[in-house]
C-alpha cells in the first residue's frame, strides 16, 4: 500500500480546524496536523501578496488523493486552495500500518 503526506493552507485557525475535523471524521486522513501561523508569499493575479496562514499535514492513503482533495475544495474558502500530495518513501511500518487501518 502507498502512503502520502497532503499539505494544505487555509486562511486562518477556524477553517483549518474544520478541514482537520471533517477530513479525520470522514476517514479521509488518519491524522491532521495543524501549524498555526505561517507566513506566505505568492503571485496572485498578478500581484504579490503576503499573508499569514495555517498549514495542514494530513497523512493517508494514495488513492484516497482524488476524495480529498474533491473535500478540501467544497469545504475552503480560497478559489485555488494549496493542497498537494507527497510521497512517503518509508518510515515507521508500524505508523504506516496504522494510516491504512485508520481510513476508509
Amino acid at each position: 500500500m502507498e502512503y502520502v503526506i497532503v499539505y494544505i493552507t487555509a486562511k486562518d485557525m477556524e477553517e483549518a480546524k474544520k478541514i482537520q475535523d471533517i477530513l479525520v471524521s470522514e476517514k479521509l486522513a488518519a491524522c491532521v496536523n495543524i501549524i498555526p501561523e505561517i507566513k506566505s508569499c505568492y503571485w496572485w493575479k498578478g500581484e504579490k501578496e503576503k499573508a499569514n496562514e495555517v498549514a495542514l499535514i494530513a497523512k493517508t492513503k494514495k488513492d484516497l488523493i482524488d476524495k480529498l482533495t474533491k473535500k478540501v475544495k467544497e469545504i475552503h474558502s480560497y478559489d485555488v486552495p494549496c493542497i498537494i500530495a507527497l510521497p512517503i518513501v518509508g518510515g515507521n511500518e508500524d505508523f504506516l500500518k496504522w494510516i491504512g487501518e485508520s481510513v476508509d
